[in-house]
């Protein structure tokens, strides 16, 4: 395992990396998922550089995740009164597997208990299943299933993922 950092990504040259590796990533990941066509729209809508600029200034905040000072991945978190809406956790295929996703679960939790959250809650697709035994091995729990209605024919077809945080 490399040397983990985590940066606040403030700057629009931080968003603008975000927005570009996002792009990579969910057309490596998510097309087989729920087709291209539908990576196109959700990355325009929700992961492009003004679809993050947007996010930013309704209270997310991005961060950039390293690896041995490589850029491998972003994390966008929405505060809520006493929990966290993990939006967004990526990870460049070349760095899963090597506990970035538990270093950065880690650093949310102290995140939380610094800023009174009790709980952190997020979203994953129900046929990503990769990702939800990732998120289980973290200890995330199903609470719930949602199906929501994204636009343009379109729904995301999701668990409610919940964490405690003590």
């Amino acid at each position: 395992m490399g040397t983990f950092s985590i940066e606040h990504a403030k700057t629009d040259v931080a968003l603008d990396r975000i927005a570009a590796l996002a792009n990579e990533i969910w057309h490596e990941h998510f097309v087989p998922i729920i087709g291209l066509e539908q990576v196109n729209y959700m990355v325009g809508k929700f992961q492009s550089y003004p679809a993050l600029k947007d996010q930013a200034k309704d209270g997310y905040e991005y961060y950039q995740i390293f690896s041995d000072g490589v850029f491998a991945g972003y994390m966008g978190i929405h505060p809520e009164e006493n929990s966290v809406f993990l939006s967004k956790l990526y990870l460049h295929k070349d760095y899963r597997g090597q506990g970035l996703a538990s270093q950065t679960t880690a650093f949310l939790k102290e995140m939380c208990r610094k800023r009174g959250w009790k709980k952190i809650w997020l979203t994953c697709n129900k046929n990503n299943e990769n990702t939800l035994a990732v998120y289980h091995h973290l200890g995330f729990e199903n609470v719930r299933s949602e199906v929501t209605d994204i636009g343009n024919g379109f729904v995301m077809d999701d668990y409610i993922l919940e964490l405690t945080v003590d």
